[in-house]
């Protein structure tokens, strides 16, 4: 294979459908046998820091293997030689076409200046992050697949399942999607939402036109993707029902989390809702311990700071109401206090202006 020919497709299935398979291997054997050599070494004991367990299994070879393969599956899955980035590039000329342009559903904005947090990491370990080539979209698109390895094909999609949770409490006439994406998060809002107005708002220009796109050829024309800034969205005081966001906290320094739950204030009608999707509810150091490791190893360095903020009091203090901060069971069946295998903290945080 040159470097300028495309990867085989078939290549690329096979050794992406392996990384897949060891990182179940990763979730369902390795992550056990941790916690179970964790507990044994507890003894029983209340450890109250994430420092005391890491006194206790941060080196051992168990802890140091479920480490290095956490790390090099996602760097191999992204960047590997037959990781995401290399395929799609390799595919670019036919794929940018189906991109959408600028238009009716897309508002870009070339000014925007892209906050340096933001340029700094390469979030995911995705090379380049999310905005800076071209095809990043179908990139991310194609890497969120897998993010939550043990959701098969029986499962209902967590997008879905949370768009059921937040419409259980009313049905928005105007709805902010606040971080979309390419639209994994907006989709079911439009599917269950037709005769809603529906805004969804990222800074990443690539991921922004392959929403587009995707929304045109599902023909949800209710909906229109613009390049802005969560916490600066230039949208009128008191304009939706409704503003959501899934997995856009944890990827915030903690002063732009509280400045976006503000304009979130901002942006609602009085009485208007708030309904975010993120990692938060960790219910013991083991469990703050992994989590903490697994935004060192995945470049998500604002994971640990989000879990660290007293949420309810900052959203009281921002003049919400009956703030809930819940755990979500992404699959039926997920045990969120206590799973026997490895998941995210998946936390609903709600709130009303």
């Amino acid at each position: 294979m040159t470097e300028s020919a495309p990867m085989d497709g078939r290549s690329f299935v096979a050794a992406q459908s392996f990384l897949l398979e060891a990182k179940k291997y990763w979730t369902t054997t390795l992550y056990p046998e941790l916690k179970a050599d964790y507990a044994r070494r507890a003894g029983g004991r209340a450890v109250e820091s994430t420092e005391e367990v890491g006194a206790l299994i941060g080196e051992t070879t168990l802890y140091h293997y479920y480490a290095w393969l956490e790390r090099h599956l996602q760097r191999m899955k992204y960047s590997g030689r037959y990781g995401l980035v290399p395929y799609h590039r390799g595919r670019r000329d036919e794929l940018l076409p189906s991109l959408a342009d600028e238009g009716d559903n897309l508002e870009l904005d070339a000014s925007l200046g892209l906050p340096k947090y933001y340029r700094a990491v390469d979030i995911h370990q995705h090379p380049g992050g999310v905005w800076r080539d071209d095809f990043a979209g179908f990139v991310y698109e194609r890497g969120a697949r897998s993010t939550t390895p043990m959701l098969g094909a029986k499962h209902r999609d967590l997008h879905q399942r949370f768009t059921d949770i937040v419409l259980e409490g009313g049905r928005p006439a105007r709805l902010l999607d606040m971080g979309c994406g390419f639209g994994k998060s907006t989709r079911p809002f439009c599917d269950a939402l037709p005769e809603a107005e529906i805004e969804a708002i990222d800074l990443a220009e690539p991921c922004l036109r392959l929403a587009a796109a995707d929304a045109v050829e599902h023909q949800q024309h209710h909906v229109r993707y613009r390049q802005r800034n969560a916490y600066a969205s230039g949208y009128d005081d008191s304009t939706f029902d409704l503003v959501t966001s899934t997995m856009l906290m944890h990827e915030l320094p903690p002063k732009e989390i509280e400045q976006t739950f503000a304009e979130a204030a901002r942006v609602l009608q009085p009485g208007g809702r708030m309904v975010h999707l993120d990692f938060y509810l960790l219910p013991d150091a083991f469990s703050r311990f992994i989590h903490y490791g697994h935004s060192r190893r995945n470049n998500e360095p604002f994971m640990p700071p989000l879990c660290e903020l007293e949420l309810a009091a900052m959203l009281e203090g921002l003049g919400f109401r009956d703030v809930e901060i819940t755990p979500f069971a992404e699959a039926d069946g997920v045990d969120t206090t206590d799973s026997p295998t490895w998941r995210f903290p998946w936390t609903v945080i709600s709130a009303r202006r």
